[in-house]
């Protein structure tokens, strides 16, 4: 299973017009590069951020005032955060445009828009973590825009049940920015990956 695995991730023969830049303009590529840019710069930020009401945003100053580079690491962080939902975006658009959805793709057209949903989800949950005024009024409008939606009372309760950047709800938001999402976006990927592979798409066996 294993090398079979391995053999559709790396073909040893390709279409030469399937290599063009044009062909997919790497969107999808670029996209993944983004959120390893997001894993490394995140990683790095746990050093320093406190997930409580009442440190967070002191954790934020000090980042940027008393760490070397630590203001350029968060502006990457967000710089980055910013590029990957360009990219996935501008590769769902692509895929609509070219009709790479259809049949035998469809599964993974079903796959790669889960992972559009988690990319906009994290970028959610990672606002409200800085614990300024911006971060909480923005997460508040995007909870009151939930409860409007069907089951959406039932998820805000999940997602805040002690309110908007409190304690309980603080947590939840950050587990699931730095482990719960992105785990389910890597895997994701990964399975995105395979079933370009698996259905013949860009790097297709002969």
């Amino acid at each position: 299973m294993i090398k079979e695995f391995l053999k559709h991730l790396f073909p040893r023969v390709v279409l030469k017009d399937n290599l063009r830049f044009t062909y997919t303009f790497c969107l999808g590529g670029m996209a993944f590069t983004a959120f390893s840019l997001l894993i490394a710069s995140g990683m790095l930020l746990l050093f320093y951020y406190q997930p409580s009401p009442d440190k967070a945003f002191d954790s934020i100053l000090l980042l940027e005032s008393s760490v070397y580079g630590g203001r350029y690491l968060r502006s990457l962080h967000r710089l980055a955060s910013h590029f990957f939902l360009v990219f996935i975006f501008l590769h769902a658009l692509r895929v609509i445009l070219t009709g790479a959805y259809q049949r035998p793709r469809h599964l993974n057209w079903v796959v790669g828009l889960f992972l559009l949903c988690l990319a906009v989800f994290a970028a959610y949950t990672g606002y409200l973590l800085p614990m300024d005024q911006l971060a909480l009024w923005a997460s508040q409008t995007g909870m009151e825009l939930l409860n409007t939606a069907p089951f959406g009372g039932a998820i805000r309760d999940v997602l805040v049940p002690d309110g908007v950047g409190q304690p309980l709800s603080l947590l939840r938001f950050y587990v699931l920015h730095i482990v719960l999402v992105p785990l389910a976006v890597l895997l994701l990927s990964f399975l995105h990956f395979y079933r370009i592979r698996k259905n013949k798409g860009i790097l297709p066996y002969l």
